[in-house]
């Protein structure tokens, strides 16, 4: 089977993961950063512009994809990508679970082990991060950034820009307002609000 390629715009450590992803999904990588042409590699893959040098050269692509982990760099870039017309598909690890009930929209990444289970809805440009689980009926909103081993149970909502992060969990019915953010190895047992930071167990806000 002949390879696509497929532009990986953010050459990053997180572009990195995004780009074996998409090879064990049978595409051949091409990268681009913004720090090009002072950057001109990442590992063995060659950098081959920045991100205007991508729009130059869109129509040489059948799809692209964004490895940037900042929630709200990641919007732009994939806002502006597919103001352009380029194709940016969900691309998923072959070892994660996704519910055939569930849904995935544009640019969002599921990565090794994630599991996301029935009639649970993921928007533009989530990262669902390693081994992290969506349970059924949730709603994640776009640019969401659920972090390795970080777990939603039933129901829960995630608002849009939101990051849970590292180990954390989030107890079921619960919503996370847009642009929160849940430090490392929380738990959530009550709503939290837009635009703040909560920590501990349980989780208390204490930024915003």
């Amino acid at each position: 089977m002949n390879k696509k390629k497929i532009a990986i715009l953010g050459a990053s450590g997180h572009g990195k993961v995004v780009a074996e992803i998409a090879e064990l999904n049978n595409f051949l990588i091409e990268f681009y950063d913004d720090a090009y042409p002072q950057k001109k590699s990442i590992e063995h893959w060659a950098i081959f512009g920045s991100t205007q040098d991508l729009l130059c050269r869109k129509e040489e692509y059948s799809c692209a994809a964004v490895g940037i982990g900042d929630n709200f760099i990641r919007a732009d870039k994939i806002s502006l990508l597919l103001k352009n017309g380029l194709d940016l598909p969900a691309l998923v690890h072959p070892s994660a679970i996704v519910s055939k009930y569930s849904t995935l929209s544009d640019a969002t990444v599921i990565f090794a082990g994630a599991i996301i289970n029935s009639f649970s809805e993921i928007g533009i440009g989530v990262i669902i991060n390693s081994n992290a689980v969506v349970e059924h009926d949730c709603y994640v909103g776009n640019y969401v950034h659920i972090s390795p081993s970080a777990s939603l149970a039933g129901g829960c909502s995630i608002f849009d820009y939101a990051w849970l992060g590292i180990g954390s969990s989030v107890k079921q019915g619960l919503n996370l307002g847009k642009s929160s953010i849940v430090g490392a190895g929380s738990v959530v047992v009550k709503d939290i609000q837009a635009g703040v930071t909560a920590y501990g167990n349980p989780a208390k806000v204490i930024k915003g």
